[in-house]
């Protein structure tokens, strides 16, 4: 059974992390470190973007090669994408510099950066921040809480997650962090996911786990349609929980990869409930689906349709934009036999039966879709399939956000 604990990253044995104000930004912490006393087994999912920041294709280097890692270095307002040769060469210098202050491989260092396209970092910055957190790292709570702090952008909350699982008669426990609130869009966002576990587990389990399980989660949120060029999700496995190896598919791996998507949903949730200017979480359920692949279409449509996203906002039960994003998907059903249903906490109401309106309470539906977390959910009934895909309403704030980001 998956527990949820208190705590982020530094949840799991062995781990730590820090987060400082290293000056790239003005006043705000911008710098974040995570750490761990042994070397750590690594898996990892990047930007489908053509155009990779120097951060991916460093990591790239890393977890494809086959290496180990002992440390993640994150900065937040300079991306270091289009950055060319100079760009790259910053990230080797990143990575030496934390190398000489842990005493391991440049290459045992993993590094992300997330901000404003096309500037080069302030690398002198970024030595001095390494220098500055290195004595600072701790494995509290605090700690895990001030790293997740610092990799926001335009981000509104921090986003942090722990928990436990029981495998192979030791405990098992999952900590992450995350950061992303605007241009996001499957598949993954801009998004910076860091998830580190004490798990005993191979790298190719440990990669088939992260591979399977951000489809359902990282690729299923969209706030505005923009994919971005320093997508990472990071996953970093120590070993220490002591656990008996898991190194092919079992009852452990199964364990193992429930508890990690428990962790990944969530951090992709709350990314969508905090997209930029946003008032509401909007989920979209697609049931009754044909298959996975028909499933996964139609709820993105649906929940990337900006005239859904603003009916959302304006708690207007337009059903109409649903079944027409739904439509143009390119995923074949029979609109007359499809089911719609508004939930949210406030109660649930079918809206349209077989491709009708039901008469539905518009009094009703406008309280239903006046909540902070809203779910439509569409029946095709043509078969057991299903997807969910999450996004958030479009307000006027998310302009005013993107109109002026760089000043």
């Amino acid at each position: 059974m998956i527990k949820e604990i208190t705590g982020g990253v530094t949840a799991p044995k062995g781990f730590s992390a820090i987060g400082i104000a290293a000056g790239i930004k003005k006043g705000k912490k911008d710098m974040a470190m995570i750490f761990s006393e042994t070397p750590c087994r690594t898996a990892g999912t990047f930007t489908t973007n053509v155009v990779k920041a120097a951060p991916v294709k460093w990591d790239q280097a890393v977890v494809y090669g086959g290496g180990m890692a002992h440390a993640v270095v994150v900065n937040s307002g300079v991306a270091n994408a289009c950055t060319g040769t100079e760009g790259y060469g910053y990230c080797r210098q990143t990575a030496e510099k934390a190398a000489e202050v842990f005493r391991i491989a440049p290459e045992e260092v993993l590094v992300a950066s997330t901000g404003v396209i096309g500037q080069q970092i302030p690398i002198e910055k970024i030595k001095a921040g390494i220098e500055k957190m290195a004595p600072l790292l701790s494995a509290d709570e605090k700690a895990a809480t001030l790293a997740a702090e610092a990799i926001m952008t335009t981000d509104t909350v921090k986003k942090e997650i722990a928990v436990e699982v029981e495998i192979g008669g030791r405990t098992v426990t999952l900590g992450g962090m995350c950061k992303g609130s605007g241009m996001i869009h499957p598949n993954m966002c801009t998004m910076l996911s860091f998830v580190m576990t004490d798990a005993n587990i191979s790298k190719e389990m440990l990669q088939k786990a992260l591979s399977a399980d951000v489809k359902d989660t990282y690729n299923m949120v969209s706030v505005d349609g923009d994919t971005s060029t320093n997508d990472t999700c990071l996953l970093l496995a120590n070993g220490l929980a002591g656990n008996p190896e898991i190194a092919e598919e079992g009852e452990d791996y199964r364990k193992f990869a429930e508890a990690l998507n428990y962790i990944n949903t969530y951090l992709a949730k709350h990314m969508a409930a905090d997209g930029e200017g946003a008032t509401a979480l909007f989920e979209v359920k697609i049931i009754g689906a044909e298959s996975k692949e028909q499933a996964v279409t139609l709820a993105k449509s649906v929940v990337t349709s900006s005239l859904t996203k603003a009916a959302i906002y304006g708690h207007d039960a337009n059903w109409g934009r649903i079944l027409c994003a739904m439509g143009y998907s390119g995923a074949q059903f029979d609109p007359e036999k499809v089911d719609l249903f508004f939930e949210s906490a406030a109660g649930k109401l079918q809206i349209i039966e077989n491709g009708v309106a039901t008469g539905y309470s518009e009094e009703e539906a406008t309280k239903i879709l006046s909540e902070k977390e809203v779910t439509a959910i569409a029946d095709v009934k043509m078969g057991t399939a299903e997807a969910t895909a999450w996004g958030c309403d479009l307000t006027y704030d998310y302009v005013k956000i993107n109109a002026d980001y760089r000043s």
